[in-house]
């Protein structure tokens, strides 16, 4: 990870990075057997989890190692720091693993059953941002009976005061139909928040946030995974870096079959910003996306922001 990025957060983010190469590893060799089989499918790299559906505690089934991974990745389970864990790899349904499944389930609105039933199974291949869902503590606006469930960074991670000017730049051989799109979700972060203006760098490398396509392993510590799965990520301030996996099908245009590139660049820029995730499902900073599936901001990303730098 950059220098610029607090203490806390590249702890927190390279425990996330080794997990995920351990996910991503698995991720590969399933998907190139099942390409093998079929040239023209490309399954989500979450699709293993189809075949643990029904699981639950107390059982041993290959694969549960797995479920464990994915869900240390997103911040739900840290095996780390509970010393009655002996081996964490092994594939079996234990009482850590059941207590994690419950926390996603209230996280996504759920059924808290703490089993891997259908309706978790679908939430969880659901194509997603790469950034954890829990890392910091949830909000609540005690100046109205709203709750607000937007999320913020690990120390308020925030660009520092007086830094009202952002601008961006493309990397190399970015296609131009892509920036269209970015700079509308740059202008429409700007409007809404009434906070920040931005502005496309004389250079990308001057930029403050640097934004390109990348494929697999690309030098962040955290690798692609090809076709579905996650689609992209963006870092904390200062870092300002945003990728988005090339390999994904992209649309400016909302085409059923694909994902709203515009919609998704809203997202990441929300990161990029200062905001975690949302346990709000209308809201942009929603962790999942259909394909097809276009959105805008809302008032609980905005008060998101507005708790950060201010009305």
């Amino acid at each position: 990870m950059a220098s610029k990025l607090s203490y806390s957060f590249s702890c927190t983010f390279f425990l996330f990075s080794f997990v995920l190469s351990e996910f991503s590893h698995f991720q590969h060799h399933h998907l190139q057997q099942n390409k093998s089989s079929d040239n023209n499918t490309y399954p989500s790299p979450f699709g293993f989890l189809k075949k643990l559906q029904g699981c639950h505690k107390g059982e041993k089934v290959n694969g549960i190692s797995l479920v464990k991974i994915y869900l240390s990745h997103y911040g739900y389970l840290n095996y780390q720091r509970n010393p009655n864990v002996i081996d964490p790899k092994k594939d079996y349904f234990d009482e850590e693993l059941e207590a994690a499944i419950k926390l996603y389930q209230v996280y996504y609105h759920l059924n808290v059953t703490g089993m891997l039933d259908a309706p978790t199974v679908f939430m969880m291949i659901m194509p997603r941002c790469g950034f954890p869902d829990k890392e910091i503590h949830q909000n609540s606006d005690k100046s109205s009976d709203i709750i607000s469930h937007y999320r913020l960074f690990p120390s308020r991670s925030k660009w520092p005061k007086g830094k009202i000017h952002l601008t961006y730049g493309f990397g190399s051989r970015f296609p131009t139909r892509f920036m269209p799109p970015i700079t509308r979700a740059f202008s429409r972060w700007a409007t809404a928040s009434q906070y920040f203006t931005f502005s496309r760098a004389i250079t990308p490398q001057s930029a403050d946030l640097k934004i390109s396509f990348a494929r697999g392993a690309h030098g962040d510590g955290a690798p692609f995974d090809g076709p579905g799965g996650v689609m992209a990520h963006a870092f904390a301030p200062t870092n300002g870096w945003l990728h988005f996996d090339v390999d994904d099908r992209w649309s400016v245009r909302g085409v059923p079959y694909a994902y709203d590139f515009e919609t998704v660049a809203l997202h990441e820029i929300g990161h990029l910003l200062g905001l975690g995730h949302s346990q709000y499902q209308s809201a942009i900073m929603w962790a999942t996306i259909g394909a097809g599936e276009s959105k805008g901001l809302t008032l609980d990303d905005i008060r998101g922001l507005r708790a950060l730098y201010g009305s």
